[in-house]
């Protein structure tokens, strides 16, 4: 099964990645990662994206995905993959059509901008230990302070709302086409966030047919 997870930033797919990648026995491919590993590892395509990152430059799209191309053809993909972060845009998604990767679904975390408000304002970071909370979903016994070193508790600049605002402009700018472009294609399935990270779990594998 060659899956592609949608969804806003902080609506959760690098979670439910994780669960499907257990649930189904196909890797995750996160475009992150991949990245830095190629990097890591001095491939072709993995020198050419350190050079641009070097300069202080965006990874061109026929970089990013003659690196996700190299990924897939590994072994472990070979009964299909899950990927997390790319496509971004109508651009890599051409490309990735081009190059002759195909999908079988696309999921698509349907979540209310209130609630990923809610959602990144309330997490806390422990400045010493880096271990995470949230001060509804999981607060800590102490206000501010961390459970398990007694550090202090710090929101990221990420989960600042002027940032998390920006995310999702940018997010509901490019993500909205892609779901366009795939349902065009038949391949979109609209799941909506639900109440617990197990219930959004369900609704994905009952979209699958699982």
């Amino acid at each position: 099964m060659k899956l592609i997870l949608l969804g806003a930033p902080g609506a959760g797919k690098g979670t439910q990645a994780e669960i499907l990648c257990r649930e189904l026995s196909i890797p995750t491919i996160s475009t992150g990662n991949i990245l830095r590993a190629a990097i890591k590892n001095g491939t072709p395509t993995g020198l050419k994206a350190k050079s641009y990152m070097d300069a202080g430059q965006l990874v061109p799209d026929d970089v990013i995905i003659g690196i996700v191309t190299e990924r897939l053809a590994e072994d472990d993909c070979k009964n299909g993959y899950i990927l997390d972060g790319v496509p971004r845009t109508i651009a890599q998604a051409a490309a990735l059509e081009k190059a002759g990767i195909t999908f079988d679904d696309v999921i698509s975390i349907e979540i209310s901008d209130e609630t990923i408000m809610e959602r990144m304002s309330g997490r806390r970071v422990c400045e010493s230990c880096g271990a995470s909370y949230h001060m509804v979903a999981v607060p800590p016994k102490q206000e501010g302070v961390c459970d398990k070193c007694g550090g202090k508790l710090v929101q990221r600049k990420d989960d600042a709302p002027e940032t998390v605002t920006t995310l999702l402009e940018v997010s509901h700018r490019e993500t909205e086409p892609l779901k366009d472009f795939y349902a065009q294609r038949g391949l979109l399935k609209s799941v909506e966030n639900q109440p617990s990270v197990e219930e959004t779990s369900r609704a994905i594998l009952h979209a699958l047919g699982r």
